[in-house]
């Protein structure tokens, strides 16, 4: 498989809940995580005394980082309307050759930057808040 391009990752929201995903933002770096914690049930009986898990019984979690510039006003205002609301929204993170996740999300860090000869930039946390989907593209 040939390398992505990391502008190629698109971070959209459904800005007005009606399933139509919109790209809000430039996001010149980003990251997203996927975790599981797991359930620990070793107890002294357990084979050789190694750790046992319960298999599905973990919470899993997923986080999206990025920062860069606003598509437009409109981007930035909804974006930022959320944040101070406390909302969750659905968003979708479209990643390149592999697939797209979709799901609730809360906008739970949201700053803004510039330097002095360019343009504003952001930094923008999300956090999932519900089941997710994953579909290969």
């Amino acid at each position: 498989m040939a390398a992505q391009a990391g502008r190629d990752l698109l971070l959209k929201l459904d800005q007005d809940g009606n399933g139509s995903f919109q790209t809000v933002a430039g996001l010149r770096s980003r990251r997203v995580a996927l975790n599981a914690t797991a359930v620990d049930i070793t107890n002294s009986d357990s084979s050789g005394r190694w750790r046992e898990l319960l298999s599905s019984a973990g919470t899993r979690t997923a986080s999206l980082s990025g920062s860069g510039l606003f598509r437009d006003q409109a981007s930035d205002a909804s974006v930022r309307q959320l944040f101070f609301a406390g909302e969750i929204r659905n968003w979708q993170v479209v990643i390149p050759d592999f697939g797209t996740l979709t799901g609730p999300f809360q906008v739970t860090a949201l700053e803004y930057g510039g330097r002095h000869d360019g343009e504003v930039t952001y930094e923008l946390a999300l956090e999932s808040a519900g089941e997710l989907t994953f579909a290969v593209l």
